[in-house]
């Protein structure tokens, strides 16, 4: 049966339909906010995976085309691979939702959020996180639900819960966030460095109005509900756990605080071995119980002495940052690089300067955007010492990728200040703890190294938390078995004045204000104290690009020129950048970008393109190429495309018999526009400028009968007047009208 619940959140109507569509699932909501509409729906598998010590749960994120009324551009003419944003939303499903079910839950949980509708206004993500909590909360399937989300924007100095497009735009601050009634569970920010106290605060007006969206849910379930399942919750045997518990225990608190992972972890490997050989037959069926066992001695050991010694496993006290090393220029051809080493993690980022046509289109429902900055992430094997095919990113890769993307994207120069397409990839060549936020540091290193004049550097830390009731111990810079056996991973990315990246996930209950006041500033002086170490090895970003690195200059053009300037199907332009070795990119609002490596290629692209777009000036002395000889006169042009007569009676200081006398197609001369008439006909006068050259060295100006610059310095023949006659009209004249433009008519007297 079909019901629609409705309030009024964020200014928009929120309207959660149930049992109208999905029937088959497991639970399913149609959520409408705005004009962006989107369907999700929870089903769980009815028997568990055996053999694993992991929550299968799986969110899929698809986007439709339609959704935005266009058809897909593609081959077949249907959506492919989910799109970066897709995998991104996914994601920020997964992260809050996934600490809500029960420990030991191995049933396989399939999420899937499909966009039907996108009103730019109005996200998709807010809505998908809505409808995932409802759909799990009114299933049957075990979640501790509902939960709220919220997205929070800063306009002006004032919170705006779920912000426009324009005001998302506009602002400094736009928090992701879901929680619980009782505690925050995830945060996801990007701010214009935002100091951390104001960070707060927008964290916990999106809590209180959470607290109406889970309310809101509540009624749901008491109106459409249906009773939990029965379903089993895997729990290993106590009289297992006792026995690797007494076995193990004493040997782990003696590895732990080795410092070098690859030597603890291996270490950990034969104590477990050995736990196996030692217990009694009966246990030997059940391998993966005991794998389980002996992971929750671990996690107890980890952090019992984390909290009751202040010790963790590498032997660093909770506030102690590992060894930070950086080195930048490592590569020579790239055009900017960066080696950041903290500990055992170690990420070198390399930085990519390229044109306007460089500029990456995306092509995403409700997100038609083009990026001008693009971080790419990839994390080989071998980075942790393992053996696995290398395939394409994945949703790790990506999600890594954007995180240390936002953190950078508001210290960046706008593209007036530097025209330039820049793309960093970091790659992991080690791990062992928070390699977001080494691609962070790697990257300022490798951004200053290339020249890009950034307004600050950004460095980042990630911190963890173990807590114990209400004993909690936050910690600076986790490593790997920080982050898998605590409670948070919070990474924080900012510069000297403020926060500009966020991302903080959480696998306990939730946290209250306290630990997150407490958690970002440890976070800010950690933060702080590895940018010093990253200025001690460039204070600032080089004074020039790489050599290797294109030059680009932007010019601006009257729009109305455009087509001049490409010619026709794109003949002057792609002879312009076939003679400079340069790229071209032209902006419909005239802006013209000109790429070269050679400065030589890039200038003389720039002057062709003005000489094109330059209009002819009446007075103005050109060196202009003779085209046409006539009878009456030699057609010159000044500019290119653009041409104008000299008449016979102005080809020279003295009287011309024949215009052949003077010049011949081909020869450059100096000419003086004199004269613009009505129909845009340019008049030239090779007089008037052979007057003003001669004025300027000092010489007496002398007209007469005679050429004075004639090869042969004869006077005019009949012949030669017979031929002048014909020019002007006669049988075998060509005309004024061979000016392009000009019509048909004969040529005018002397004012030509």
């Amino acid at each position: 049966m079909s019901e629609s619940f409705e309030i009024r959140f964020a200014g928009r109507p929120l309207v959660v339909t149930t049992g109208k569509v999905a029937g088959q699932a497991g639970g399913s909501a149609l959520v409408r906010f705005g004009d962006t509409v989107v369907l999700a729906t929870a089903t769980a598998s009815r028997e568990p995976r055996e053999g694993i010590d992991f929550f299968p749960l799986l969110v899929d994120w698809e986007e439709r085309q339609y959704s935005v009324g266009r058809i897909p551009g593609s081959f077949f003419r249907r959506e492919g691979r989910p799109s970066e944003r897709a995998i991104l939303a996914a994601r920020l499903t997964d992260r809050p939702l996934r600490p809500r079910f029960p420990k030991g839950f191995r049933n396989d949980v399939q999420i899937v959020v499909t966009v039907f509708s996108v009103d730019p206004d109005s996200a998709p993500e807010f809505a998908g996180l809505i409808g995932a909590s409802t759909a799990l909360s009114t299933s049957d399937i075990p979640f501790d639900g509902p939960i709220g989300a919220v997205i929070v924007g800063r306009v002006d100095g004032e919170f705006v819960l779920n912000p426009t497009h324009e005001q998302t735009q506009t602002g400094d601050l736009r928090v992701v966030m879901a929680a619980s009634k009782e505690a925050v569970l995830m945060v996801e920010a990007e701010a214009d460095q935002v100091p951390e106290e104001d960070i707060i605060e927008a964290v916990f007006f999106g809590f209180e109005a959470c607290q109406q969206l889970i309310r809101f849910q509540e009624n749901i379930v008491k109106a459409v509900g249906r009773p939990k399942g029965d379903y089993p919750v895997h729990k290993t045997p106590e009289e297992l756990l006792e026995a690797v518990r007494s076995m193990a225990g004493p040997k782990i608190r003696e590895l732990l605080g080795q410092p070098d992972k690859m030597t603890r972890e291996r270490a950990l490997e034969e104590v477990e071995e050995e736990v196996k050989a030692a217990l009694p037959p009966e246990w030997s069926e059940h391998e993966a119980d005991i794998s389980d066992a002996f992971k929750t001695v671990l996690r107890d050991e980890v952090r019992r002495m984390i909290i009751e010694e202040g010790r963790r496993p590498d032997g660093r006290g909770p506030e102690d940052i590992r060894p930070v090393s950086c080195e930048v220029g490592l590569l020579p051809r790239t055009h900017g690089s960066g080696l950041f080493t903290r500990g055992q993690t170690q990420v070198l980022t390399i930085a990519t300067l390229g044109s306007v046509g460089d500029i990456q289109t995306i092509d995403s429902p409700g997100s038609e955007m083009e990026k001008r900055f693009m971080h790419h992430y990839n994390f080989p094997p071998y980075s942790v010492g393992e053996v696995r095919p290398i395939r394409g990113p994945g949703r790790r890769e990506v999600g890594h990728g954007a995180l240390a993307e936002r953190a950078l994207l508001r210290v960046l120069p706008d593209e007036d200040t530097f025209p330039y397409t820049i793309r960093l990839v970091s790659e992991v060549l080690e791990s062992n703890g928070s390699t977001s936020m080494a691609s962070v540091c790697g990257s300022t290193l490798a951004l200053m190294d290339a020249g890009v004049p950034i307004k600050a550097p950004v460095s980042g830390v990630a911190m963890g938390l173990i807590k114990e009731g209400d004993r909690f111990v936050v910690l600076t810079d986790i490593q790997g078995v920080e982050d898998f056996y605590g409670d948070m991973d919070f990474k924080v990315a900012g510069t000297r004045a403020g926060v500009t990246a966020i991302q903080m996930d959480i696998k306990t209950t939730g946290l209250d204000r306290a630990v997150i006041s407490h958690a970002l500033e440890q976070a800010r002086k950690a933060r702080l104290a590895i940018l010093d170490k990253m200025l001690e090895t460039i204070p600032e970003p080089r004074p020039e690009l790489s050599p290797y690195a294109p030059r680009i200059v932007i010019l601006h053009i009257d729009p109305d020129k455009i087509r001049e300037v490409i010619g026709p199907g794109g003949r002057v332009i792609n002879r312009i950048i076939a003679e400079t070795g340069t790229e071209i990119d032209i902006e419909d609002d005239g802006r013209v970008f000109v790429a070269g490596v050679s400065r030589e290629g890039t200038e003389r692209a720039v002057k062709m393109i003005e000489d094109i777009t330059r209009e002819v000036e009446v007075g103005k002395i050109y060196r202009g190429r003779v085209t046409r000889v006539t009878p009456f006169g030699a057609f010159v042009e000044v500019l290119p495309g653009k041409e104008g007569l000299v008449h016979i009676s102005k080809l020279a200081l003295g009287r011309v018999e024949r215009t052949e006398d003077v010049c011949k197609v081909g020869d450059e001369i100096l000419v003086k526009c004199t004269d613009i008439d009505s129909l845009g006909r340019v008049n030239l006068s090779r007089r008037e400028a052979l007057e003003e050259e001669r004025r300027a060295r000092g010489e007496a100006v002398s007209g007469g009968g005679r050429s004075g610059d004639r090869p042969d310095g004869g006077r005019r023949s009949k012949r030669s007047r017979g031929s002048r006659r014909r020019g002007k009209g006669g049988k075998g004249g060509s005309g004024r009208g061979d000016r392009g433009g000009r019509g048909n008519g004969p040529p005018r007297g002397s004012g030509s």
